[in-house]
């Protein structure tokens, strides 16, 4: 396995290519929009340039990192010498399913299709390719350089070859693989998810405050950011996105997307994304100001 494909350069795909091609993999970065491609690129030569001023690697390792990429806008071209294609597109199961078709077209036969899905049904995924033993998730944490987990998550279908394979590459590009089961939000989400939306609705009812329920997290729970931040971080369009899957493919209630989850999305304040949501996020800056909206 030495060739592979990302789909998708914003900032899981970057990230992906990022780690692939500092491990000497040849990477192929697909995207539709060749200005993104190109912002891509930029944004891994920055990270780079971290990695060089903290000696992490020198100045031949990045150069050697970003001759390992290759950027198409063309799918059938940058699958066809695929050992692996990992999708890391919009949060959308339409797409996905659209992307999914498309690659099991154009890879090769031995080629394992993995998605960077965060909620979405692998099985589901895999149930509109000829190949559904060899499609697997990989859900990568943001940032992708930095942090160490990849949620390994197996379809209905995925054989356990494929499996090991994706447990063993993770590895070999310095990740921690933890594997889950097909079911809604996998292990991540389905614990993290909740717990953002239960601090969403404290801060509705009047429990707390923006300050002081991030406070409680980050000193009492040792979390190195608050709910409410990590979900500006995150973005409250993909929160709600995956509340809405874990309600849905659940159930129960207590899934159920807080309502002021769903306005602030329905608004537009979508958290760092947007430049405000629970924060005040400014280009540049470093300090946390509270939105106005939830100032006490």
């Amino acid at each position: 396995m030495k060739n592979i494909t990302v789909i998708g350069s914003g900032t899981m795909g970057n990230g992906i290519a990022h780690v692939f091609a500092q491990n000497n993999y040849t990477v192929n970065l697909i995207d539709v929009n060749e200005v993104q491609l190109k912002k891509a690129i930029e944004t891994i030569s920055k990270n780079l340039d971290r990695q060089v001023a903290k000696s992490v690697i020198d100045e031949n390792a990045k150069n050697a990192t970003l001759a390992n990429i290759q950027t198409f806008t063309d799918l059938k071209s940058a699958c066809s010498n695929a050992d692996l294609v990992i999708e890391a597109a919009s949060e959308n199961i339409n797409i996905k399913l659209d992307i999914f078709k498309q690659i099991d077209e154009y890879a090769p036969a031995h080629c394992i299709l993995a998605s960077n899905t965060s909620s979405i049904s692998i099985t589901k995924i895999a149930s509109v390719t000829k190949r559904p033993e060899q499609v697997i998730g990989m859900h990568f944490m943001n940032p992708v350089p930095v942090m160490k987990l990849v949620e390994i998550i197996n379809g209905f279908k995925t054989a356990k070859s494929v499996s090991e394979t994706i447990s063993k590459l993770s590895k070999d590009i310095g990740k921690i693989p933890a594997e889950a089961n097909d079911y809604a939000g996998f292990i991540a989400n389905r614990i993290l998810m909740p717990m953002i939306n239960e601090a969403i609705i404290c801060l509705q009812t009047g429990v707390g405050t923006v300050e002081s329920i991030d406070t409680v997290m980050k000193l009492g729970m040792a979390h190195p950011m608050g709910p409410l931040q990590l979900a500006d971080f995150i973005g409250l369009d993909v929160c709600l996105a995956i509340m809405n899957v874990l309600y849905e493919g659940l159930g129960q209630d207590k899934y159920a997307p807080s309502p002021l989850l769903v306005n602030m999305v329905t608004a537009g304040n979508l958290g760092v994304k947007t430049g405000e949501g629970f924060y005040v996020h400014t280009p540049g800056s470093k300090e946390l100001v509270v939105s106005s909206r939830f100032q006490s």
